[in-house]
């Protein structure tokens, strides 16, 4: 499903409203900008064009291209692996053990939450999704650095959730669970290529609640 979110209306030159603060205007932009053209096509003039600023401004606060593009990941990811966090440590708080379910919806759910949130939001999971179809090492770096102390700690929970299914095995099926997800946020229109049009629109929640039961029966397969 294609979306177009970036902003076509270039900010004026010339210092921002008074308390904004110019490291975010970049961010916000480029954000916008990477979720569109990716990262190749994506010149740190648009940006600064788009933010209002001169190029200068922008090697000040971020230095290269790539350190710019890093950034922009880092920022929302740190947030939902926090959010990931959190989920987590309510569901450990509460008296019974967690379901495989209830574990899967509290990974999901930060991610649908951004989505959500507005067009910065939706950019960054359809950035997310580009950089995960990246296999060069700087962006196997990136994904680890921001991501897999999230990843780790809901792969032990999942264990302790599934004694009988080999710790491996549920690291590889969490690989599985995350190009899942990342599809079914950003291709959503590919449902109804598949059932001729009979799905129509369908409620984020609802389409969560499909995919956390799906994914928690392939979690829990028997081991062959």
């Amino acid at each position: 499903m294609s979306q177009t979110n970036h902003r076509t209306v270039p900010r004026k030159p010339g210092r921002p409203k008074e308390g904004e603060d110019l490291r975010y205007v970049i961010l916000d932009e480029a954000e916008l900008a990477f979720a569109e053209h990716g990262f190749a096509g994506t010149r740190v003039r648009d940006i600064a064009m788009l933010a209002g600023v001169n190029q200068a401004l922008i090697r000040y606060y971020f230095g290269s291209k790539q350190e710019l593009f890093d950034e922009v990941l880092r920022r929302r990811g740190s947030d939902i692996s926090g959010a990931r966090h959190v989920q987590l440590d309510r569901l450990l708080a509460l008296p019974d053990p967690p379901s495989v379910s209830q574990i899967i919806r509290a990974y999901l759910q930060p991610q649908w939450d951004m989505k959500q949130s507005g067009p910065n939001g939706a950019a960054f999971v359809r950035l997310q999704a580009r950089l995960h179809a990246e296999p060069e090492a700087h962006a196997l770096r990136l994904r680890s650095e921001v991501y897999d102390a999230s990843v780790k700690r809901y792969i032990q929970v999942l264990s302790d959730a599934l004694p009988e299914i080999p710790r491996e095995t549920i690291s590889m099926r969490m690989a599985f669970l995350v190009g899942t997800y990342l599809f079914m946020l950003n291709d959503l229109g590919r449902l109804n290529d598949l059932t001729d049009g009979q799905i129509g629109d369908i409620a984020q929640d609802e389409m969560l609640g499909q995919l956390v039961r799906f994914l928690a029966a392939g979690l829990a397969a028997p081991v062959s």
